[in-house]
């Protein structure tokens, strides 16, 4: 698999993942895109699954004057989750990162005001939700999304991705009860690597995705 890419576009990861996900026997599922690259690979899902789709968001919180190099992560009303190795590696505290996240918990809540559109928030409990993202690196965001679906008492919560670091996913077991990858490649360095179309998803993108599925459903 090295040196190779694995995917043509999100919307191929989102097939391949699909034919994973579909071998399962799903209870009431309602499949959750990830905001906002998760979300276009999260709509293939729910279409092969017959499932509801719908959003959740999860902001990384960058380190001083390294916004890319996420050393926690933050949901709209979940806790903030930091990868506490990184900030002693990095010396930081988390009084010292308190405003970064305040600043990432609003920009998440604009966020999913904007992608709900007007939609109450779909009903979690008794449910097999599916956490869907376009792929696992640090696991950090992937963290926080999970433990605010977790408040919502679903009956499982699945994390699932078309590819993820090897570590990633290991680790991401404590906090779902299971986690599917198509591939995790052992030479991982990042996501975009694996596909041969990564262009950004916009937040248009993610509404045109939304709107079009729920047109479809009703």
């Amino acid at each position: 698999m090295a040196g190779q890419r694995v995917f043509a576009d999100r919307e191929d990861g989102g097939r391949r993942l699909a034919e994973e996900l579909n071998r399962r026997t799903w209870v009431d599922p309602l499949v959750l895109g990830l905001a906002r690259g998760g979300v276009p690979v999260a709509a293939v899902v729910a279409r092969r699954l017959g499932a509801e789709l719908d959003v959740a968001v999860a902001r990384k919180i960058g380190a001083p004057g390294r916004r890319e190099f996420g050393v926690g992560a933050v949901t709209p009303d979940g806790p903030v989750i930091y990868d506490e190795t990184i900030l002693r590696g990095l010396k930081l505290t988390e009084a010292r990162m308190a405003p970064a996240a305040e600043r990432e918990r609003a920009e998440a809540r604009r966020r999913l005001e904007r992608y709900r559109d007007g939609r109450p928030a779909p009903v979690l409990a008794d449910r097999d939700v599916i956490l869907v993202d376009d792929g696992l690196a640090t696991g950090v965001t992937a963290t926080a999304a999970l433990r605010d679906v977790r408040t919502g008492n679903p009956r499982t919560v699945v994390l699932a991705a078309p590819v993820g670091a090897p570590g990633a996913t290991a680790g991401l077991l404590h906090e779902a009860d299971d986690v599917v990858c198509v591939a995790e490649p052992p030479d991982f360095r990042a996501v975009g690597q694996w596909y041969a179309d990564f262009r950004q998803t916009s937040d248009k993108d993610v509404l045109d995705v939304l709107r079009h599925l729920g047109e479809r459903q009703d």
